[in-house]
């Protein structure tokens, strides 16, 4: 026999399927202008909670490096091998 949790856990799983599905229908049926609208949207979201709540320590981890940095572990005469 089934116990509850298999069955909570499977019509869970049915349900995240359903909502992806609608989610990628509504998507499918946006014009361009749309979909860059909401991309536009999300990633000023997606800035502003990076913004206030992310810590000084994690910040600095993720600054952005100039191109030279770049170059120097990667390029020509660097130390990386396969």
């Amino acid at each position: 026999m089934y116990n509850n949790k298999k069955i909570a856990g499977g019509a869970g799983t049915l349900l995240a399927a359903g909502l992806a599905a609608f989610a990628y229908y509504k998507y499918s049926k946006m014009s361009e202008e749309e979909k860059r609208d909401m991309v536009n949207n999300l990633k000023e979201k997606a800035q502003n909670l990076y913004d206030q709540y992310a810590p000084a320590e994690l910040k600095d981890l993720f600054a952005k490096k100039g191109p030279e940095n770049a170059e120097s572990r990667f390029g020509e005469g660097g130390t990386y091998s396969s």
